[in-house]
């Protein structure tokens, strides 16, 4: 399956929820979802329940979408999450926190995930002093991650960075704003990562 290149204020009205995916329009009175919090479509506002499928179905869909994965990769980090120790659905989130894209956009030196992901790509970022550039990047408990030097008088960056305290910051993670660093501390526990989604959901749809 293909990356999604549609509108993404409409993925956040199908799931009827703000993924945050539009940076600092998703804080505004523009949000689509503050505007019109029902699913797209002619008969958005008409949809019935959903079955336990249904349920189980949009709930990965929304996870997926919120950390812009295509469907190949987000299942393979749950065959992953069923092979460690520990509850399948923890391990899952964990390993979708640890990707250095989704960190970049946590630690506030990218407005979206989006824009982290290409700002990656670009070489913009350092791990341990070291230019990584694929997204996927899973980071360890110690690693910093560092705006290049060169990168630093990038709008974009420091545009996100003067937002970041809209956001905040998650207790897994350190931010330098100074030196254009944070620091990836330790795996993040579930009720750290607060995040309003159920991921055992996932484990039954994958699971079947």
């Amino acid at each position: 399956m293909a990356r999604y290149t549609g509108f993404n204020c409409r993925i956040c009205r199908r799931e009827t929820m703000k993924l945050y995916l539009k940076g600092d329009r998703c804080y505004s009175e523009k949000c689509a979802v503050e505007r019109r919090n029902y699913p797209p479509g002619q008969h958005g506002q008409n949809r019935g329940k959903f079955s336990d499928y249904g349920l189980q179905l949009r709930e990965k869909q929304k996870i997926r979408r919120m950390y812009g994965l295509v469907e190949k990769q987000f299942k393979s980090y749950f065959k992953e999450a069923e092979r460690q120790k520990g509850v399948t659905g923890t391990n899952f989130l964990i390993l979708l926190e640890r990707r250095i894209d989704n960190t970049v956009y946590r630690l506030g030196l990218a407005s979206s995930r989006d824009q982290a992901r290409q700002l990656v790509r670009h070489n913009h970022f350092l791990v341990n002093g070291k230019k990584v550039n694929i997204p996927s990047y899973l980071l360890r408990p110690g690693d910093k991650v560092a705006v290049a030097e060169s990168s630093r008088q990038i709008t974009a960056i420091n545009e996100a960075i003067d937002a970041m305290p809209r956001r905040g910051l998650p207790p897994w993670l350190e931010l330098d704003k100074a030196n254009y660093e944070g620091i990836f501390k330790a795996l993040p526990t579930r009720e750290e990562m607060n995040l309003p989604v159920q991921e055992q959901l996932v484990v039954e749809f994958y699971s079947k």
